[in-house]
């Protein structure tokens, strides 16, 4: 084995002996000062992320809260917080961390707050250490899963903080509220997206090219919500059920016949399944997410413009796709939603989006997307 490793390596230089040569006399490049500028561009790209993260963070405080009725039985207490140390914190930012977010090992810090959250109507802010919970010490593990754990224990009693800011311990209290539970990510993706699964939403770092102003943002959150509480990845998945049992048995019919189709109808009308209404979907998505938003406190004029943004990073999107309204779709139906809910603001009445009667939805599904 050492031989052939040996081999490798001569007739590699073999190989190479005759390629040709950058012709640039190029600089010499010193190990210390590229080893500083690593360091200043991962400390500027944490600050970044979690800059963006606070933000996706803020927005989804208040669609929550502002829509947790839609949410069901799927909602938990909510401080608006986000706390972290370094140990808590990936891996691959723990060797930068300390300088670009001032966390500590061992005390959560917080790193975000939610604008009119109860988190911030107790005082509390970015940079304070969260020493404990109603006496219990936050652990550096896991501090947000801690308390998480500790708020659906807790309901909506108050409760009482301990915070250390500037070296001086200081005490107080908390009122959590009920908001929707369903978790919300910021992944670093340069494509302009966002989806769920039904189980979590996730929101792609390329969307925030295209939705700039927090309203935006708060409607494409919105149309993921929507996705969820009106049970879409289950529907899909029951129209791909349906599919494949119309295709099973066509299948079964040539097989009686003596001639084996491999499944080929089965897969196919299930896929077509899955399709149906697909469009559509996306239409109501877009609708009772426009709800959302507005309901959120956000002045939603003008969002119809991230589908113009939209064609532009993907002109794919100008025509009608298979799965999803093309762009101009989207962009006018979002105009007439806009003037609707400015309607019901003028009248004074509920921010209700227009429901048909729905069936009772079942509860398995397949991923859907923005």
């Amino acid at each position: 084995m050492r031989g052939h490793r040996w081999g490798a390596v001569l007739g590699s230089v073999w190989l190479c002996a005759g390629c040709a040569e950058p012709a640039a006399r190029l600089p010499e490049l010193d190990a210390a000062t590229i080893a500083a500028e690593l360091r200043r561009q991962q400390i500027a790209q944490i600050r970044d992320y979690y800059a963006r993260v606070a933000r996706v963070d803020r927005i989804a405080y208040r669609i929550r809260v502002a829509n947790r009725t839609a949410c069901k039985e799927r909602v938990a207490p909510s401080i608006g917080l986000t706390v972290a140390t370094v140990r808590s914190l990936p891996r691959k930012y723990r060797s930068y961390s300390v300088e670009a977010l001032n966390v500590s090992w061992t005390r959560p810090t917080v790193i975000a707050v939610a604008a009119d959250s109860p988190a911030a109507a107790a005082g509390i802010k970015t940079g304070d250490q969260i020493l404990t919970l109603d006496n219990a010490p936050v652990p550096p593990t896991r501090p947000m899963g801690w308390i998480s754990d500790r708020l659906r224990r807790n309901g909506t009693r108050t409760l009482t903080v301990v915070l250390r800011r500037d070296g001086i311990d200081r005490t107080t209290v908390l009122l959590p509220v009920i908001g929707c539970a369903i978790p919300i990510h910021f992944v670093i993706d340069p494509k302009p997206g966002a989806s769920t699964d039904d189980e979590r939403i996730v929101v792609q770092s390329g969307i925030l090219r295209v939705a700039r102003s927090d309203a935006d943002l708060a409607t494409i959150i919105g149309h993921e919500l929507a996705h969820v509480n009106m049970s879409h990845y289950s529907k899909k998945f029951q129209n791909a059920l349906l599919g494949q049992l119309g295709g099973a048995v066509i299948d079964g019919g040539f097989m009686l016949g003596g001639i084996y189709t491999g499944g080929v109808f089965s897969k196919q009308l299930g896929r077509a399944g899955a399709r149906a209404f697909s469009v559509e979907f996306e239409r109501e998505a877009d609708y009772v997410g426009a709800y959302y938003a507005a309901r959120a406190g956000y002045d939603i004029s003008g969002t119809e413009n991230v589908w113009r943004a939209l064609a532009l990073e993907n002109p794919a999107a100008i025509r009608l796709t298979r799965t999803h309204p093309a762009a101009p779709a989207r962009f006018v139906q979002m105009q007439k939603v806009i003037a609707e809910i400015a309607d019901k603001k003028r009248r004074d009445v509920p921010l209700e989006p227009e429901l048909k009667p729905r069936r009772r939805p079942v509860t398995v599904g397949a991923d859907v997307s923005y």
